[in-house]
């Protein structure tokens, strides 16, 4: 199949094809735009999700439209890029190639695979349909529909355990993802909901928060991980450490020996690579992300390049390897194009080297903790810091404006402005359309 990418290769600019509008992609594209090579940027959607916020889209304090930027809108002035929205299904290295689900066939002169990630339930998918997890809209939609739907199945059932079980909340992994939900879904039942009802108090949730670990929020300084445990207990969450689950099903969480009926158990333990290293039958580490060279290009293919949660890097002098997380990505996209066009320009470029400015994590209402070039933060101190580090980082102007503003309202009063349950009928068949898919995998 002969397209005008093609055409591209045979003329004197190189071809440089982007999958993944993500963080890492789009950092790229940025960088690439406007410069004298073209470029085609592929995703499955057609917009860039921050997200670092889904999490609030599920709990009801925000919208997509909030949280997500039409891709072709935020390259429109980058008159060398092309937007597809469709699916990569496979990639011929040696013939420079790659084969979309769309039927195109696209030559590259250099590929970076910006691909992301995927819920891993550790061999056991079949727990999926009953523990969601929270990578894209359409789950934080699932989500948000099953935690506002258990509170109303709750206030028609008149048996006392079934009710209990209707209001009983578990998060498996208590990593950022899994401390923030929790959080959230503490003050939405405690705060946003509690006089909402007739029959139910919202207020007598409950909220676990499980780990396999020793403790909440594992990849930070130990005593900012105490300040954050301490933060979910004042919200009225259970933590339950070195609690490994054996089992997940409609009606609850087997952990240990003892097993806890619940309607709602959300997903947060654990993430694994696309399946682009198995396009390149790349060396894969045991998330099955791709083990790139200190230049983020995979071995034996120096004009591929993987970055954010499809590469496996270990600096020299750490024993693991670089975490899943926005900033990550984002260097690795700008160092990766800078890499491409010096490599045009024929000029040397060092390895690359992460900086790294600092994590956050927000546990709730004027709570978080920040630890930022060893400066660390907790309380509403925190927050704020974390408030206005989310806010910069979001794309589009008119994104950050609707944020801070829902923000600032939602402190003042309390409340949720998105508590709305709609399209259920989808999110079941959705449901169970992803459960055909993770059974056939």
């Amino acid at each position: 199949m002969h397209n005008k990418q093609d055409e591209a290769s045979e003329n004197a600019r190189p071809h440089v094809v982007i999958v993944g509008a993500g963080f890492g992609g789009l950092e790229a594209t940025k960088v690439l735009a406007n410069t004298e090579v073209d470029v085609t940027l592929i995703d499955r959607h057609n917009y860039h999700l921050f997200q670092p916020l889904l999490y609030q889209v599920a709990t009801a304090a925000l919208t997509p439209a909030e949280i997500a930027s039409p891709i072709r809108h935020v390259v429109r002035n980058a008159k060398n890029v092309t937007v597809f929205m469709d699916t990569v299904e496979g990639v011929d290295a040696k013939a420079k190639t790659l084969m979309t689900k769309g039927g195109r066939q696209l030559f590259y002169d250099y590929l970076i695979l910006a691909t992301g990630a995927r819920h891993s339930y550790f061999g056991k998918n079949e727990w999926a349909r009953a523990a969601p997890g929270l990578k894209t809209i359409d789950d934080a939609f699932e989500l948000r529909q099953r935690i506002l739907t258990a509170f109303e199945k709750a206030e028609m059932e008149d048996d006392a355990e079934k009710r209990k079980a209707w209001l009983t909340f578990i998060i498996v992994g208590a990593g950022p993802t899994g401390a923030e939900l929790a959080g959230a879904i503490a003050e939405l039942a405690r705060c946003s909901l509690v006089y909402d009802f007739r029959h139910i108090n919202p207020d007598s949730a409950r909220i676990i928060l499980a780990d396999a670990g020793e403790r909440v929020l594992s990849r930070f300084n130990p005593k900012l991980s105490a300040k954050a445990h301490q933060h979910l207990e004042g919200l009225g969450v259970e933590i339950a450490l070195n609690a490994r689950v054996n089992h997940v099903d409609d009606g609850g969480v087997d952990m240990g020996e003892h097993h806890i009926a619940a309607r709602t158990v959300i997903w947060a333990a654990g993430v694994e690579a696309s399946p682009a290293g198995k396009w390149l039958a790349a060396e894969t580490d045991n998330m099955g992300r791709i083990i790139v060279k200190d230049d983020l290009s995979v071995a034996d293919h120096p004009h591929i390049f993987a970055i954010g949660d499809t590469a496996s890097l270990t600096p020299d002098g750490d024993t693991e390897p670089l975490p899943g997380v926005a900033a990550v990505a984002k260097q690795m996209g700008k160092y990766v194009a800078r890499r491409i066009l010096t490599d045009r320009s024929s000029k040397a470029l060092s390895s690359f080297r992460y900086h790294d400015m600092g994590s956050m994590a927000t546990i709730g209402r004027g709570k978080a903790i920040a630890d930022i070039y060893g400066l660390r933060f907790s309380g509403f101190l925190g927050w704020l810091l974390w408030s206005f580090a989310h806010i910069y980082y979001l794309v589009g102007f008119r994104n950050r404006i609707t944020i801070g503003l829902s923000w600032i309202w939602s402190y003042l009063t309390w409340q949720r402005g998105v508590r709305l349950i709609t399209g259920q009928q989808e999110a079941e068949q959705s449901a169970q359309q992803k459960a055909k898919v993770r059974k056939a995998a």
